[in-house]
């Protein structure tokens, strides 16, 4: 805790509950009040309020109080107690706090824990901050002690109204407290008007604003008046919750009342043989579940279901609850299995059909179907298709289902975030229903479909449980032949269901979770590849989406490069389709106006159409210039190419870099910085030359991040060529990372690179020696157009990007 509350409860419920009497309660003598100094630490207290001649123990959190403690009780015990006025006040000053409290002395002290501190306290008189004194570290006040009015002596009307405040204090007693009789004493044991006041308001149910208003009052007679009238007030709301009490007594008693006259209409029914629609519905539901044929369990566990309807009146809500219950185990396929289809030649002209390359997909799919048909009993991996957005991941599994001749349910699990929606909702809910992999088997009516558990990356957990968690026994083959659904609560085999994710990165994937998947990345497809599924797949789907016959609408091949190169950057290939569509739109309109029969798309009409290009692409350099380099990197959406630049002008040997580049890049120019100062008397500089100059590199197109140590050869040729005065040639593009020995280390993404040289125009690639094995990645019309120099050093790159040096 970080506040300074009491700790103790009353017998009655209410705020702290000292006793008059005993060791709870202790008689004021002048000597105490004589004993209070004029200057005292102020202890402020929360959520209550001390009365004089109460014992009361307080819980010590914050630590100017504690300090105040440290300082004080070694010298004297007695401080200062004042209610402040917000409780949410964490460090209250002089004006957070009420102007009238109590001096109180400090009976005991000890210590729970290592952080808590607990204090007894007994308070003595009133007394009224004057003024503030210190407030740091804690507050030290001047204070002046207040004394009570008298109570008036030979006064009837006084007397009658101490009296009846005795009686009511008495009443509120008998209806609140379970064991009264100690509270009734100690309140007739109290003679002193002003101290029964007191100790009255101290044990009632009231605010802290209201039990200051008592401590401030200093005339007697109004203090009984006002303690007397709250009294009066917690009377009245007892005996409203008494005779609420008595009336909930009598409704349960009343709907026990009709649940035995139900019972009695159940049997009438019978008689008069009006209950027949009951018991035809729950015959059918039995002859529903003996066609499923379940488990045995399983079947137990209905047939007590069934038990518990004959006892359940049909208007009940517990009845439809049963009944929907007993349904969902009657409409799942526990024993209907689909036959595969496992003919590869089949399966293989499927996905042919379907999607256009992705070979090393097709094969392990194949790979797949070929396991299943050796041995058919086997339990497969949990495939996992990784790539970014519009690659095909979702189509493929329906493909996947086409090919096996199996059922096909997807299943979104983007923003999910609750447990439930997994596992289901236990039938003690209302509304309560099988998790969403059950009710897709369901749906599907076979117990082994393909089902696709979309978009696993983005999971969400919070509050309501951790959906990816509750994976991990759905994507086990080895555990989810009993996999327990909460509504169902009872085992469901799911070992016989192909599971296919699909995720854009693995990042936010769990590891426990990974590690049961085997992922098969997709990677961006090339121009060329986007062209081909241009012309054999998204043109034939948008004219028949628009309504347009063959011949109508016609697309040349540069009108689709046009499209691809100009309006459309992106991994995958719904935005080239999205564009084809605004073409396919453009024509359909002039068709329905009647101003043409049809039209060929050609690359000028496309820019009429579709406007202006989008985005453009770097080409390659014009002309060579020392310090300029063409680096290649690798995108989301595909490949690309850098102008690497870098300059030097007088300075103190600094490094500026520039272009948004991430602490990688960052890292990998000061690497390289460093390897051609290590390499200055080979390369013909001077040593010098670094001193009195300060270097700037830039990566254009400043607005996008960069990030990687791929471009950690391009910054090292970059700044070589700088300072001997040696221009890059402009035809040289060249990616690789490399260390302080001037080595060259492997990169990835080297495909889509070289693709991007090749739309750039670039006829020489320079890669490191480690990537050769990758260049059979590339596209045999891309390899036979560009010229690969694998190498190891910088000392080889430097031979081959460099001119002869310029004369100065």
């Amino acid at each position: 805790m970080s506040t300074t509350d009491v700790t103790s409860r009353s017998a009655t419920g209410a705020e702290p509950a000292p006793s008059p009497s005993g060791t709870a309660r202790a008689e004021k003598t002048e000597t105490d009040v004589r004993d209070i100094p004029s200057v005292l630490p102020i202890l402020p207290i929360r959520n209550t309020v001390i009365f004089p001649e109460a014992i009361a123990p307080l819980n010590i959190g914050r630590p100017s109080s504690r300090k105040l403690l440290e300082e004080t009780l070694p010298h004297s015990k007695i401080v200062g107690l004042v209610a402040q006025k917000s409780a949410e006040t964490d460090e209250p000053g002089p004006d957070d706090l009420y102007p009238v409290g109590v001096a109180a002395r400090v009976l005991k002290l000890f210590r729970p824990g290592e952080e808590e501190v607990v204090i007894i306290v007994q308070a003595i008189e009133r007394i009224a901050l004057v003024r503030p004194v210190t407030t740091q570290p804690y507050l030290r006040a001047e204070v002046q002690t207040l004394a009570s009015t008298p109570a008036p002596e030979n006064d009837l009307q006084f007397a009658a109204t101490v009296q009846g405040l005795r009686d009511s204090a008495v009443k509120l007693v008998e209806l609140t407290v379970e064991e009264s009789e100690a509270a009734r004493l100690a309140i007739l044991n109290v003679t002193d008007p002003g101290k029964l006041a007191d100790f009255l308001a101290g044990n009632l149910n009231i605010s802290v604003a209201d039990k200051q208003a008592v401590l401030a009052e200093l005339d007697v007679v109004k203090r009984v008046q006002l303690v007397h009238r709250y009294v009066i007030q917690q009377l009245e709301i007892a005996r409203l919750q008494q005779k609420i009490q008595k009336d909930v007594r009598s409704t349960f008693t009343d709907q026990q009342r009709r649940a035995f006259l139900r019972e009695q209409i159940r049997a009438i029914q019978k008689e008069l043989g009006e209950s027949e629609g009951a018991e035809e519905q729950i015959a059918n539901l039995r002859k529903r579940l003996e066609e499923a044929a379940p488990p045995p369990p399983v079947m137990e566990q209905a047939e007590r279901e069934l038990r518990r309807l004959n006892h359940v009146h049909p208007a009940s809500p517990e009845y439809s609850v049963i009944v929907s219950y007993v349904e969902t185990l009657a409409e799942l396929p526990w024993n209907k299995l689909t036959e595969d289809n496992l003919d590869l030649e089949r399966a293989q002209k499927i996905l042919d059909r379907d999607h256009y390359d992705l070979e090393k997909v097709k094969r392990r799919l194949i790979e797949y179907l070929a396991v299943r048909k050796l041995n058919p009993t086997g339990h497969g991996p949990i495939l996992c298709f990784l790539g970014p957005p519009g690659v095909g991941k979702t189509s493929l599994g329906q493909s996947i289902a086409d090919a096996l001749g199996r059922k096909f349910a997807r299943l979104s699990l983007g923003g999910v975030h609750d447990e439930a929606e997994i596992r289901g909702h236990r039938r003690t809910y209302i509304g309560s229903m099988p998790g969403r992999i059950i009710q897709e088997i369901r749906r599907c009516g076979s117990r082994n479909p393909v089902l696709m558990l979309d978009e696993i990356d983005k999971l969400g957990a919070d509050f309501r449980g951790d959906p990816a968690s509750a994976l991990l026994e759905v994507l086990d083959p080895r555990q989810n032949h009993a996999f327990h659904d909460h509504y169902l609560d009872v085992p469901f085999d799911l070992s016989q269901v192909m599971f296919i994710c699909t995720a854009n990165m693995m990042d936010t994937v769990p590891p426990a979770l990974r590690d049961r998947m085997e992922v098969i990345e997709l990677p961006g497809y090339t121009d060329r590849e986007k062209l081909e599924i241009a012309r054999r797949y998204l043109v034939r789907r948008q004219l028949k989406e628009h309504g347009l016959k063959n011949g109508q609408c016609k697309f040349e091949l540069p009108a689709l490069r046009r499209i691809i190169d100009d309006y459309t950057r992106e991994a995958g290939v719904r935005e080239l389709e999205r564009q084809i569509a605004a073409v396919c739109r453009h024509v359909a309109a002039r068709i329905a106006r009647g101003e043409t029969t049809g039209a060929t798309i050609n690359a000028a009409e496309v820019e009429t159409i579709l406007g202006p290009s989008k985005y453009i692409r770097e080409t390659k350099l014009t002309s060579a210039k020392p310090g300029v380099v063409t680096g290649l990197a690798w995108t989301p959406t595909g490949g690309d190419i850098l102008h690497i630049e870098a300059v030097r002008y007088p300075g103190k040997g600094n490094i500026l870099l520039t272009g948004q580049i991430g602490d990688v890049m960052k890292e990998s120019a000061q690497a390289a910085l460093s390897l051609v100062k290590a390499r200055a008397q080979p390369l013909g500089i001077s040593p010098d030359a670094f001193k009195d100059a300060d270097i700037h590199i830039h990566v254009p197109a400043g607005a996008v991040p960069k990030d990687g140590p791929s471009a950690g050869i391009a910054m090292f040729t970059a700044i070589a060529s700088l300072f001997s005065n040696r221009p890059v040639r402009p035809d040289v593009a060249m990616t690789g990372e490399i260390t302080l020995r001037g080595l060259l280390l492997p990169i990835g993404g080297l495909k889509e690179k070289s693709l991007a040289a090749l739309r750039a125009g670039i006829k020489t690639v320079i890669i490191p020696k480690h990537n050769e094995k990758d260049l059979a990645d590339i596209p045999a019309d891309a390899r036979a157009k560009l010229q690969f120099r694998p190498v190891e050093t910088v000392d080889e790159v430097l031979r081959l990007a460099l001119s002869r040096p310029r004369s100065r």
